[in-house]
């Protein structure tokens, strides 16, 4: 059989029509701007002046006013830097397009031949740069940067080669950390929630089993208040005086064996 120069080239379209699409190509398209500052691993500013916090992940803190820097937050700033620095990117929003201080909550992606093409925010959790932290408004793509963070903490890339960043029991975590934190532990009855200034979005709060970590379950994680008592779980959010946030379904998992 003689192949054509238009059997080609069908024959190329038809494996572009079935390449998996990516989360990107079904987000609000935004802003383009060249990187001339990277403010930490997941924090940039584009030479329009606009601020722009990577969404769907939580790079170390390089510390300032609330306490001191993170371990790994020097490495993963420069991790972002080496990706994006000086370098032409689109922004791609996936639902709220703005916090509390205008910085662009998005989605970026090189758009210029000066490198190889990122989706920045998973090649960042690719390389162990930062953690996957998830919000409603904001979270299209959480499944595959999962995955990727799964991946890169079985690799012990970047930032999963800290001790600070090991995923431990929920009985270690005492009453005067802060911060973002990755727990393991059982799934307890349900306990008293916070003060009702401090309540206004959360379902249910569940004990930690042998634990003194209260879990305070938003109504967007509410399917984790139905699981039985005595199921263990991987747990994560912002905690602080011995309570942790879950705001986000994608924040329970079922732990690995072993």
């Amino acid at each position: 059989m003689r192949i054509t120069v238009g059997m080609m080239a069908m024959a190329l379209f038809l494996l572009a029509a079935c390449a998996p699409r990516s989360p990107l190509d079904a987000m609000q398209p935004g802003e383009r701007g060249r990187v001339v500052r990277v403010i930490d691993g997941d924090a940039l500013v584009l030479d329009t002046g606009q601020s722009v916090r990577l969404v769907g992940v939580e790079a170390p803190s390089p510390g300032g006013r609330y306490g001191d820097a993170e371990p790994h937050a020097e490495a993963s700033a420069r991790m972002l830097e080496d990706l994006v620095m000086g370098r032409e990117v689109r922004l791609f929003y996936p639902g709220l397009t703005r916090d509390r201080y205008d910085r662009a909550l998005a989605h970026v992606k090189t758009a210029d031949g000066a490198g190889p093409a990122y989706w920045v925010n998973l090649e960042l959790v690719r390389r162990g740069g930062v953690r996957v932290r998830l919000y409603p408004d904001t979270d299209a793509g959480g499944e595959i940067l999962m995955k990727a963070e799964r991946e890169a903490r079985a690799k012990r890339l970047g930032l999963w080669q800290e001790r600070a960043y090991a995923i431990g029991p929920a009985t270690d975590v005492g009453a005067a950390f802060r911060g973002f934190t990755i727990v393991e532990g059982v799934f307890g009855a349900t306990a008293s929630p916070p003060p009702a200034d401090e309540a206004d979005d959360i379902r249910c709060t569940r004990q930690m089993q042998g634990a003194s970590l209260l879990i305070d379950i938003a109504f967007s994680a509410r399917s984790a208040c139905d699981m039985p008592s005595g199921t263990p779980v991987r747990l994560r959010g912002w905690t602080s005086d011995g309570r942790m946030e879950l705001v986000h379904p994608l924040h329970v998992e079922t732990p690995e064996p072993g």
